[in-house]
């Protein structure tokens, strides 16, 4: 890729609007511990309004081969793009 491309993709992805408010953002640093576990930081899990019990699916991002990048989203929105995604073609099946 070019310069000007790789600056196209970056600006698309990981600027910030006139507000402030692009999408990438340094949110804290974790540790992770002897059992492989992190602790969210409290003001992430706010901003997030985390509680006790929810779940979150781990969205990898591979690169080469091997995981690269991890992301985390409540699986709430998951929930609605599946049963969007999957509505049409349930109501096809009953149809037939």
């Amino acid at each position: 890729m070019n310069k000007m491309s790789d600056k196209k993709q970056t600006e698309d992805c990981c600027s910030s609007s006139s507000e402030g408010s692009g999408c990438c953002h340094i949110e804290g640093v974790v540790n992770i511990d002897s059992r492989g576990q992190i602790v969210l930081p409290k003001n992430l899990r706010e901003k997030m309004d985390l509680k006790e019990g929810d779940k979150l699916v781990v969205i990898s991002m591979n690169d080469r081969g091997k995981i690269a990048s991890i992301s985390l989203m409540k699986t709430n929105p998951i929930d609605g793009m599946i049963k969007l995604s999957l509505k049409p073609i349930m109501k096809e099946l009953i149809e037939d």
